[in-house]
């Protein structure tokens, strides 16, 4: 387990190199006012006018000059090539919730890393914040309340079996796997929507709007996996 370097009852906000708008990092800070970021996510928050509570990550991808503006005590190197710096960030955060802002749209193959973290540290409730989209890691059972219309996809990242209530394409009894079958496009049908998961490896990506009413959902989920991811 790593040694955490923030820890907060409040809240947090992640933020990568990535693709950053100032609605997208203002709407986050508003729901999760704490600021972390991962290497280079610090140059993204000093342009914003922002400084960050700690800056975690190797850095090898954030200006020297930004590096050195920073408050000493609020860089946190870690030297270990074996992570991304989302997961060097990631597992060293402790918050009920994290919304991680800059790890989509930018680099693909940090995109697609950004998702392997969320399956590899379940214990991390984590919501990723796109331009156009949230995603994260679909919990045990997730009670949900959209609009009628709204997009759910649900995308496998390894043999996942489910049950759905509320989806105008039911997924009871569908073996989904990378590969053999993917729930993208589904549609919530007016009714409160239902999800049951057997493993912790289902993606879920809702619109962006979908943001808060999704908070409150998480807030009231009661199961969790043995990894305590909704607990």
């Amino acid at each position: 387990m790593e040694k955490v370097i923030v820890q907060t009852p409040t809240f947090l906000t992640l933020l990568g190199a990535g693709f950053v708008t100032s609605e997208t990092l203002g709407a986050a800070l508003k729901i999760a006012p704490i600021l972390v970021a991962a290497d280079g996510g610090a140059g993204v928050a000093l342009a914003h006018g922002v400084v960050p509570e700690a800056v975690i990550g190797d850095f090898d991808s954030l200006d020297p000059a930004l590096r050195h503006s920073l408050p000493p005590d609020r860089v946190h190197i870690v030297t270990e090539q074996d992570s991304t710096d989302f997961e060097k960030a990631l597992t060293r955060v402790d918050a009920p919730l994290i919304l991680g802002v800059g790890f989509t749209g930018k680099r693909r193959d940090h995109e697609l890393a950004a998702y392997h973290a969320l399956i590899a540290f379940a214990h991390k409730p984590c919501i990723l914040l796109a331009e156009e989209d949230v995603i994260l890691l679909c919990p045990p059972q997730l009670d949900l309340n959209l609009p009628i219309g709204t997009r759910v996809s649900l995308f496998p990242m390894s043999e996942v079996h489910g049950t759905s209530g509320g989806l105008r394409w039911p997924i009871d009894g569908l073996k989904f796997a990378p590969g053999k079958r993917i729930g993208t496009s589904n549609v919530n049908d007016g009714s409160g929507i239902r999800l049951i998961m057997d493993r912790p490896h289902m993606l879920l990506i809702l619109p962006i709007d979908a943001l808060e009413p999704l908070i409150v959902s998480l807030k009231a989920c009661q199961t969790s996996w043995p990894s305590g991811f909704c607990g």
